[in-house]
C-alpha cells in the first residue's frame, strides 16, 4: 500500500529482527498518519530533489521491536515520527546539510559518520506536525556533536 508517491508502507515498516523474532510491526492509525507526515515533508522532498530512488533502512518500530534492537522507549520511530535513511551516490554529509538547509524537520542526527568516509553512517530524521525543534546534531557513537562542526 503507497502512502506517498515512492513509499509504501511495508518499506516503512520492514524490518528483518522483527520478521526473524516473529514480530508484529503494524502501527496504530495515530502512527499511521505521522509515516505519511515523514513522507510528505521529508522523504519526498528528498526524493524530488535528488531525483534518486532509495529505500528508508527504518522508520517505523513497534515497542516490542525498538526494545529488540536496544533502542529507547522514547525513540521517535515508535510514534511513526522518524526514519533512518541513505541516498544512494549523495554522502551522508550532504544529504543532512541539505536537509538542515531546506526543511522543517524535529531532529536532524548524522550518525556514525567518519570525516574522510562519505557514506559512512546514516542520516536520522523526524518530523512532527507542530514545533519542530530543528535540533541538528551528529553522533560518532560516543559524542555529540552540532552538526555543521
Amino acid at each position: 500500500m503507497s502512502i506517498s508517491e515512492h513509499f509504501s508502507l511495508a518499506e516503512l515498516t520492514k524490518s528483518q529482527t522483527a520478521e526473524r523474532l516473529n514480530i508484529l510491526n503494524e502501527p496504530d492509525a495515530e502512527a499511521y498518519d505521522n509515516l505519511i507526515l515523514i513522507c510528505e515533508n521529508i522523504l519526498e522532498p528528498v526524493r524530488n530533489h535528488y531525483g534518486v530512488p532509495f529505500t528508508p533502512s527504518s522508520a517505523f518500530r513497534c515497542p516490542e521491536l525498538n526494545r529488540e534492537i536496544g533502542s529507547s522507549d522514547t525513540s521517535q520511530h515508535i510514534s511513526g515520527q522518524a526514519v533512518d535513511f541513505e541516498v544512494p551516490g549523495i554522502a551522508n554529509m550532504d544529504l543532512a546539510e541539505w536537509i538542515m538547509e531546506n526543511l522543517d524537520y524535529d531532529q536532524l542526527i548524522l550518525e556514525f559518520y567518519k570525516e574522510g568516509q562519505p557514506n559512512s553512517g546514516w542520516v536520522h530524521c523526524s518530523y512532527c506536525n507542530s514545533d519542530n525543534r530543528k535540533d541538528a546534531k551528529r553522533f560518532d557513537g560516543t559524542n555529540w556533536l552540532t552538526l555543521g562542526d
